[in-house]
């Protein structure tokens, strides 16, 4: 009977999310300004207010979403629960791993903001706008799509950016070699190949300057072992060493998030209930597909803290 906090990643974010956390709890609302005063302005008034397209951009929707889940577990934390008594792993999808190893302490949530608008801006700007681009496919096998990727590369990167689970990889690189693989993989006998809407080509081997600027940024922080074990995305295996987890950071820019294998590792380990902590419910979604024997839970409201305590004990 173990438990374990999923932080979810960027596309979960909407304008006003957090702000009954915010309005119910005051140590919620502390995030907010801990993250505003973090980043030197206002980030609290975009996520409440908007202009969606403007909180969209990955440098702001990635500190926000972190903000937002992290608000959730100091509004649970204040009601006498502990993450390290009650809860044995964390994992975030993509940036939602930053939220994970904040709310185990491993970085503060100032720094965590700061790594967050550093990733955004370096992911934003390591490919001129344009030349990279993601697809979705759906229902088609890993075999497929690594081989439709293969041949659609032609000397340029193509490669699986996302395992989600539920028949659905994210494939990610050059514009013209996504789309050629995309084609390939409804040739292939993919039910959908959907081009995304997104503003770099994230998860792929164009992402390297990126990782580079992560890896100047995580040496400066101050790391501290995080209190419970977090499930990486790119090695699907626990661990609270903190020079270990920040080279996976760095190589989870480039790399793929499993995360169809980590629902399945939780699951293959004892987890029964995987709580979703912060905004919407994309990963809750997605274990349900992966894996029906777990239980899913969201800790986004002052209700679900409500709910998640008096379940969590």
């Amino acid at each position: 009977m173990a438990i374990a906090f999923t932080f979810p990643g960027q596309g979960s974010q909407s304008v006003g999310m957090g702000k009954d956390l915010a309005d119910a709890f005051p140590e919620a609302r502390r995030v907010f300004d801990e993250v505003d005063e973090a980043l030197g302005e206002k980030l609290s008034s975009l996520i409440w207010e908007g202009p969606e397209e403007t909180l969209t951009l990955t440098a702001n929707a990635q500190p926000a979403l972190m903000a937002v889940s992290l608000a959730a577990i100091r509004a649970l934390e204040a009601r006498g629960f502990s993450l390290k008594d009650k809860v044995a792993y964390v994992a975030g999808h993509s940036l939602g791993e930053y939220s994970a190893l904040a709310a185990a302490g491993f970085v503060s949530v100032a720094d965590a903001a700061r790594l967050l608008r550093i990733r955004g801006n370096a992911m934003q700007s390591a490919v001129p706008v344009g030349e990279g681009a993601m697809a979705a496919i759906i229902g088609l096998d890993q075999d497929g799509v690594e081989a439709a990727c293969q041949e659609a590369g032609q000397g340029a990167i193509c490669q699986i950016a996302n395992d989600n689970g539920g028949g659905q990889l994210v494939i990610s690189g050059s514009k013209a070699a996504v789309e050629r693989a995309a084609a390939l993989c409804t040739e292939k006998g993919a039910k959908r190949a959907l081009m995304l809407q997104v503003s770099a080509p994230f998860h792929s081997a164009l992402m390297q300057p990126a990782a580079d600027a992560m890896r100047a940024a995580l040496a400066e922080v101050k790391k501290n072992a995080p209190v419970v074990p977090v499930v990486s995305n790119v090695s699907v295996t626990p661990t609270t060493d903190p020079e270990t987890i920040a080279a996976r950071l760095v190589e989870q820019v480039t790399g793929r998030v499993r995360w169809r294998e980590t629902v399945e590792w939780f699951g293959a380990n004892g987890v029964t209930t995987l709580y979703e902590v912060g905004a919407g419910k994309v990963l809750s979604g997605l274990a349900r597909r992966i894996d029906r024997d777990i239980a899913t839970a969201n800790v986004g409201s002052p209700a679900d803290v409500d709910a998640a305590l008096a379940a969590l004990g």
